[in-house]
């Protein structure tokens, strides 16, 4: 499968048009952005780690019954995917209280919820991706109907509810997570885009040592060694 035409380039990945109409290939970028693009930088390798972790655990899922837009990895940096229609809203899903919810909420950092928490973001960069409620979601037309939105939230439960105690298993606390979610030609919503370190949060169980982007927010370095790490841990028992 060869690539054609550059379709779009993000933070984290190029997407390009290939043979078949209805696929795309992400290019997995090595770049690093934080705090809505004002931190920048770039890690040589990174993008490999993502693909590779983003493969496994597209495959887990698939595995478990979550529909997904994986076909299959081509190289190091490149995924085959489904071409889907992007809804504009980034899932966000909390087992622990760390990041914005410590800042906005005034939770005490590392405090385990209660419950999973599960809040949605607009996906626009230009606007800070703010929070939003079921009310903004269907005002701004990011869904047509309230059951898509109850359909993203059980998703990102069910998702949780795999990939917690998978992590949990390994060593792994799973703080949180963002998801991003599309609509495939048969208007089905399936997850999209990439489940790695970049958009989740993994604490060692027993150092509390972070594993994921947040070594790069607070300058903590080492951050291919915590990639590494995370992809370690994924295949220590294959």
């Amino acid at each position: 499968m060869e690539k054609r035409e550059l379709l779009y380039e993000g933070k984290a990945k190029r997407l390009y048009h290939c043979d078949d109409e209805n696929l795309l290939i992400s290019e997995f970028k090595d770049d690093l952005t934080a705090f809505n693009g004002e931190k920048k930088s770039s890690e040589s390798g990174k993008g490999a780690l993502n693909n590779k972790i983003s493969t496994e655990l597209f495959k887990l899922l698939e595995a478990n019954g979550i529909a997904t837009h994986f076909v299959k990895m081509l190289d190091a940096n490149n995924m085959l995917h489904k071409k889907t229609d992007v809804i504009l809203i980034e899932v966000i899903v909390r087992n622990v209280a760390t990041g914005s919810l410590t800042r906005n909420l005034g939770i005490k950092d590392g405090t385990v919820l209660p419950f999973t928490l599960v809040e949605f973001d607009y996906k626009d960069d230009d606007l800070g991706d703010p929070k939003l409620n079921d009310q903004h979601c269907l005002i701004l037309g990011l869904v047509k109907y309230q059951d898509e939105l109850d359909k993203l939230r059980r998703m990102g439960r069910e998702i949780n509810d795999i990939l917690r105690p998978y992590f949990e298993a390994k060593g792994l606390n799973l703080v949180d997570f963002k998801l991003e979610f599309g609509k495939d030609k048969d208007g089905n919503i399936i997850l999209i885009d990439e489940i790695s370190p970049d958009n989740c949060r993994f604490w060692d169980i027993e150092s509390g040592e972070k594993l994921d982007k947040d070594r790069f927010r607070q300058g903590l370095g080492g951050l291919k060694v915590a990639y590494q790490e995370v992809l370690n841990r994924i295949l220590e028992k294959k």
